[in-house]
């Protein structure tokens, strides 16, 4: 599987990324709902409206395209991307819950219309559900990175939860939520589809270091549109973040570069998770030029996500992942 061939790096634009995938996706997806089914109503319901809700469903899209990467395409692959996907879509249950918000992919959020006991345990049911998909697998390698995945998770969360409204918050402990939150379940991904595909371990540690540095990149570029995008095309209300007093690398490196009174107005408006500060926040941020570096560093982890793939045999699927991580910065939402 390790190549000496590194010159030739073509990559794929989404829309031929979606259309490699789409085939193994359909199958997935098919396997989503199947295994979504209870006999509660109310189960149903919420899984439903928030698997619905569409997406571009591209952390198990890692998992089928890491596979094809490794030359090899099965069941259990389908079977580890439902697992990814319904893993990340208890995380946005429970996620929605605590950060009070109303509005997802452009779309009411589960515990606004059916309230917050009721997403936070049909999360529960999510992550139960994941795991008895993993346990059919009868893998214990593929249930001890999911176990540490999950777990890793949740410190996250809690992570995140310590530098709400937290002026202090530098770019050090950002990385560090970034890395639990949301890059160690790309990683998972990534090095399930390599495992599952019989690749050895060297394989599968470029495949788990370009899934940890594409999350990486993928949630720096989101936290930029959380400050230049248009709102009906990201799905959210602009600004969320700021409300919730969480302090994203545009903010925290402005507050680093401002001059004093603009670093302590922009610290209470962080303790004080006030939203409709946006415009005066935005002045600091491109007054520090802080779009630019968050825009940066998040293409640096993208490119580091490129040069993980170097050394693997060069096929239509490692062009899709290159293509994947150029994506991740290049997008508007």
């Amino acid at each position: 599987m390790i190549s000496a061939e590194t010159t030739a790096r073509p990559a794929l634009a989404l829309p031929q990324i979606q259309t490699l995938a789409s085939p193994d996706m359909g199958a997935v997806d098919a396997l989503i709902r199947a295994r979504l089914a209870s006999d509660v109503v109310l189960i149903n319901q919420i899984a439903d409206h928030i698997v619905s809700a569409g997406g571009k469903r591209l952390r198990p899209m890692l998992v089928v395209l890491a596979g094809r990467a490794c030359g090899a395409m099965s069941p259990d692959h389908h079977q580890l991307a439902a697992i990814i996907e319904f893993i990340h879509t208890s995380t946005l249950l429970h996620d929605d819950v605590v950060d009070e918000s109303d509005l997802r992919r452009g779309r009411s959020t589960a515990n606004a219309l059916w309230g917050n006991a009721p997403s936070v345990l049909v999360g529960d049911f999510l992550y139960s559900r994941s795991f008895q998909l993993m346990v059919e697998l009868d893998r214990m390698e593929v249930m001890r990175i999911l176990a540490d995945t999950t777990n890793r998770i949740a410190e996250g969360e809690v992570l995140q939860l310590l530098h709400v409204h937290n002026p202090d918050t530098d770019e050090a402990a950002y990385l560090r939520v970034i890395e639990r939150k949301t890059a160690v379940l790309f990683a998972a991904g990534t090095q399930l589809g390599a495992l599952a595909s019989g690749a050895d371990a060297i394989v599968q540690q470029k495949l788990y270091d370009y899934g940890m540095n594409l999350g990486y990149a993928f949630q720096i570029a989101d936290d930029v549109l959380d400050y230049t995008a248009d709102a009906a095309d990201l799905g959210k209300n602009l600004g969320d973040d700021l409300a919730e007093g969480k302090a994203t690398l545009p903010l925290i490196h402005a507050i680093a570069h401002s001059d004093e009174a603009t670093r302590t107005r922009l610290r209470a408006i962080v303790e004080n998770g006030n939203g409709d500060a946006m415009p005066e926040v935005l002045k600091a941020i491109h007054a520090t030029g802080g779009l630019e570096y968050s825009q940066r560093r998040a293409a640096e982890y993208a490119r580091a996500a490129e040069g993980a793939l170097d050394g693997l045999d060069e096929n239509e699927a490692i062009a899709a992942l290159r293509g994947l991580a150029q994506y991740a910065v290049e997008r508007k939402h």
